[in-house]
């Protein structure tokens, strides 16, 4: 599947860290107080942070606390190792992300939306989703009504066989893939990088880790300050937030429209983009911004020729993506979607064949070992996959409980077959390359053409999952020295605390201001893009006219499933990256805006920084880089959400 400068940065990731030789406990009281200080003064800055400037929290928030508690622990002459601050990471990141509840706020949002009213689906939305949008749990803003009883029970439940579901199958995959087939995992040494440069600034030995970490944080700082601070502080006491640096973006398509009809133009101004250009594999960078240049002509040319027929002038960038989904890109991105995943599924049987006939009359089981390292914390491995087959059971009586109506062979083909198989193969590819590969739109063809007539059953807990990713963090956990008996102790502080610190934020923020609304930007002006477009997915199984049915178009399916095809033989027959390929279907008929400043990064990668320090050193400075970069953002972004949610929250007060 790789050419040969593929093989190459594939090696240069394989060698950035060393297997460990010992593994310790990273989870203890500080990792308890950390957990406890992010869901209380972290999650509700991530929340907000999320509807106003489309920001995720999470890495930001990772950092932010490993750096409060590793200065904690300095002062108190007290060292924190790579395994401790691994574990702070984890918790940090599970708890950061606008917590379960996010969820429900959305279908709260999505039942009465202009999108769902539009096209007919608000009154067939089921009650155990999501109250009616004339409920009065609705109508007051409130969790704390009978109506939400049955919602919240279900995503309670959801809560706990889901972490059995993904440790037990991840656990294995990892355990397959990783010791006995002995696969590098080639970017996993990247996730490990950043505990081990906050592990150095405890000690008396800082290196190179700790200064590119500080060196990223003041410029997340200085730009975080612009970016997220003034409309963030100004939200809290004017009408309407000041943006100095437009969010999400600069939109140019009501601009361009007249020599680019039927285009999305825009850039993003976010800084981040470009510096996660620096780590972006320079070919996969290429080929989103072929994708995007290549579209600059593709829309207006498809217009031209009558296949973009929703386009009006004076669309923005949000409608004009829309429009184009239906026309066109809907179809043909489902059709590479399939050439990728194709291509992918050919790649891993290829490197099977090939290993076996390399081990042809070598020791059965390869080159690795069923037997796990000594002190890893591994867990017996008929315990994983009883966690597994156990949770996949309970969703499928949940599914044949919710939704009666559905054939239950094919909930069960889903949990039992597909799901591991699609995880298999995702595991390999991440092992082999670093690359996911999955096999797409599979729940949503069979939903379709098993002939349900429904929106119900798109809501059902039917268990389609992709554990490969999984695999490769167990694979992170290694290289740290963790032991794994230590996420399962913190999994175990992170469900009542991301249950309960997300159900009290979530309604207080609630409470504030309509969501969305004009206090809260992002979210007025993206959220009813996705309504559109988790609607017109959902029009596949409703009677008389459906959008999806007009959106979908067999020819265009085919038309793209052979262009990624094609792509793949010929880039394959010039010996160069087919990671180009990738690059180039992440993008299609999405908004380009941020791809451009992605591969201006990625330029000043590869041309100057990695000719300056060399190609390995400027990768492992890139990755401690972004890092720095995201803890400055958390750390302006925490102090200005304090105070706006504390000045929002006073002037609700009628004294």
């Amino acid at each position: 599947m790789a050419g040969p400068v593929l093989d190459k940065e594939i090696e240069l990731y394989r060698s950035l860290m060393d297997e460990p030789t010992e593994y310790e406990e990273g989870f203890g009281a500080i990792s308890i107080i950390a957990g406890l200080f992010i869901g209380f003064v972290m999650l509700p800055g991530a929340i907000y942070l999320s509807l106003v400037a489309g920001q995720s929290l999470g890495p930001a928030a990772q950092w932010t606390t490993v750096i409060l508690f590793t200065e904690i622990a300095r002062r108190s002459f007290v060292r924190l190792n790579a395994k401790q601050i691994y574990i702070l990471l984890y918790v940090a990141g599970a708890l950061a992300n606008g917590g379960v509840f996010a969820g429900k706020i959305w279908d709260s949002y999505f039942v009465g939306s202009p999108a769902a009213r539009s096209l007919g689906l608000s009154d067939q939305i089921p009650r155990w989703v999501v109250p009616a949008a004339d409920s009065p749990a609705l109508l007051q803003r409130t969790f704390f009504h009978p109506d939400w009883y049955l919602p919240i029970g279900l995503l309670l439940l959801g809560q706990i066989i889901s972490r059995m579901n993904w440790f037990g199958a991840g656990y294995a995959l990892f355990r397959i893939t990783s010791d006995v087939e002995r696969l590098p995992f080639p970017f996993a040494p990247i996730g490990a990088q950043g505990a081990m440069a906050l592990a150095e600034s405890t000690t008396k030995t800082e290196t190179w880790r700790w200064r590119m970490f500080a060196i990223g944080s003041m410029i997340g700082l200085v730009f975080g300050l612009f970016y997220v601070g003034i409309p963030t502080l100004t939200g809290a006491v004017l009408q309407k937030p000041l943006q100095l640096i437009p969010i999400p973006f600069v939109d140019l398509t009501r601009n361009t429209e007249h020599f680019l009809p039927a285009t999305p133009t825009g850039f993003v101004c976010d800084l981040g983009s470009v510096l996660g250009g620096f780590v972006v594999p320079w070919f996969a960078a290429v080929g989103s911004f072929a994708q995007a240049v290549i579209s600059l002509a593709l829309c207006p040319a498809l217009f031209r020729m009558g296949v973009l027929k929703h386009w009006r002038p004076g669309m923005d960038t949000i409608e004009t993506s829309f429009a184009n989904s239906i026309d066109f890109f809907l179809s043909t991105g489902i059709g590479i979607a399939f050439a990728i995943a194709a291509i992918g599924i050919y790649s891993v049987i290829s490197s099977i064949i090939r290993e076996r006939r390399a081990q042809s009359g070598a020791v059965e089981g390869g080159s690795g070992s069923w037997r796990p390292p000594p002190g890893r914390g591994d867990i017996p491995l008929w315990i994983a996959i009883g966690l597994f087959v156990t949770s996949t059971l309970i969703y499928v009586v949940l599914s044949w409980r919710l939704v009666p109506r559905f054939p239950i062979l094919w909930v069960i083909f889903f949990g039992f077959i597909f799901t591991p198989i699609n995880s298999y193969i995702d595991a390999r590819m991440l092992g082999m390359v670093g690359q996911w590969v999955t096999l797409p739109y599979v729940k949503q063809g069979v939903i379709i053409l098993s002939g349900y007539k429904g929106v119900d059953i798109w809501f059902a807990p039917i268990p389609d999952f992709q554990h490969g990713g999984m695999a490769s963090q167990f694979r992170v956990i290694q290289l740290t020295g963790t032991k794994f008996t230590s996420v399962i102790k913190a999994e175990l502080l992170i469900l009542p605390i991301t249950v309960g610190c997300s159900l009290l934020f979530w309604q207080f923020i609630w409470r504030l201001a309509p969501i969305p609304s004009v206090s809260y930007p992002f979210a007025q002006k993206m959220w009813h893009l996705q309504a559109l477009q988790q609607g017109l997915w959902l029009t596949a199984t409703t009677s008389g006219h459906s959008l999806f049915r007009q959106a979908f178009y067999v020819p265009y399916v085919f038309g793209g499933f052979g262009f990624g095809i094609v792509a793949f033989v010929v880039l394959s027959a010039l010996r160069l990256p087919t990671m180009l390929v990738y690059g180039f279907v992440q993008g299609l008929g999405t908004m380009p805006h941020g791809v451009f400043p992605m591969m201006l990064g990625a330029v000043l990668s590869r041309f100057y920084f990695e000719r300056r320090y060399g190609q390995k050193r400027w990768k492992q400075y890139a990755a401690v880089l972004n890092a720095g970069f995201a803890c400055g953002m958390g750390l302006i972004g925490m102090g200005t959400v304090a105070v706006a949610l504390i000045a929002k929250s006073v002037s609700q007060l009628p004294y």
